[in-house]
């Protein structure tokens, strides 16, 4: 059980990433590959990884992963650092600067649980040239596993926030914990998180980011150091079909309908899109995004309000029941 202790100014500074992590869906996706439940939401996706691996020239590299992240329980902090929150160079960059004494003391717990390979006592000695292997089989990593889904996993995270942001509505801060159930329980001013260690984490007025992620399994992950920026990060409910299957011939019927882009549009909005965040995701224009936002909405099958300075668009009972396989 890992038990988060709030103090009122840590309800007031909780929020929810708006954002993958990278580097926490990396390490999380090594999980995932070497394990062997959750077929029917990860086994096209392992198969199709797999197969890059095998064939990629930078495996060497790769191997290099694999002491680091074991296939459960604990890998080194230093490896999802807060600064990945900005994308993944900036993870990166703050990763080739972690100090020798943060290297040294994470490494070392981790070789306390397992074995690891002679060139890890120079990775904790800080030397620049293995951080720099490391560097590179992560993003190798990453470009082959995770980058080339990105917009399954940003949909994912945008369904649960959607749902968080309506918990926030109805009950404020205390609300979004206690809409977390049944993997967390908010016992005021104690969220309990099922988790396979015992751990006390205090905010001490930090808050709590929350992180919606796509290769979490089964429980929620934080970080073992109290010290560091407090960070939960949660699984998502994922859609079996997110890799292909039988939404595919729908999502191919509804564009037959409406025309490609704004069957990706009805698609992408979900349940909470704004425009720009649509001119993004499909990389068109915000005047072209708008306009297709338009004509869904004045078909029925979408409904917008504004927010402030944006306007959020959602899907219709409607258009959801069109795109249903």
């Amino acid at each position: 059980m890992l038990r988060i202790h709030f103090t009122p100014e840590d309800l007031g500074r909780t929020r929810v990433a708006n954002a993958p992590d990278p580097l926490w869906e990396s390490m999380l996706s090594l999980h995932r590959l070497r394990a062997r439940d959750g077929t029917l939401v990860f086994g096209q996706w392992r198969a199709r990884v797999r197969g890059g691996l095998a064939t990629a020239q930078c495996r060497p590299e790769l191997r290099m992963l694999l002491p680091l992240v074991p296939q459960r329980g604990y890998f080194p902090d230093f490896l999802t650092p807060a600064d990945a929150r900005s994308g993944w160079q900036a993870g990166i960059d703050a990763l080739l600067h972690t100090p020798a004494s943060r290297l040294r003391s994470e490494l070392e717990l981790l070789a306390g649980r397992q074995h690891l390979p002679s060139w890890a006592a120079g990775l904790a000695d800080g030397d620049p040239d293995l951080l720099q292997r490391l560097a590179a089989a992560l993003t190798a990593y990453y470009e082959l596993a995770v980058a080339p889904f990105s917009g399954a996993l940003q949909a994912h995270l945008d369904a649960d926030r959607a749902l968080r942001a309506r918990s926030l509505l109805d009950g404020g801060a205390e609300g979004l914990l206690a809409g977390l159930r049944p993997m967390m329980r908010w016992q005021n001013p104690v969220l309990e998180v099922d988790y396979p260690t015992e751990q006390e984490l205090h905010l001490d007025g930090r808050g709590l980011l929350l992180v919606p992620s796509f290769f979490c399994w089964r429980h929620p992950i934080s970080l073992l150091d109290p010290t560091q920026p407090p960070v939960l990060v949660y699984p998502v409910e994922k859609d079996p079909a997110w890799f292909g299957g039988p939404a595919e011939s729908t999502e191919q019927a509804v564009a037959a309908l409406l025309g490609s882009t704004r069957a990706a549009v009805l698609a992408t909005v979900g349940i909470g899109c704004t425009t720009g965040e649509l001119a993004r995701r499909l990389r068109i224009s915000p005047a072209s995004a708008s306009q297709h936002t338009t004509v869904l909405r004045n078909a029925g099958l979408i409904t917008s309000r504004r927010n402030g300075p944006v306007v959020l668009h959602t899907q219709t009972p409607l258009g959801a029941r069109l795109l249903r396989p």
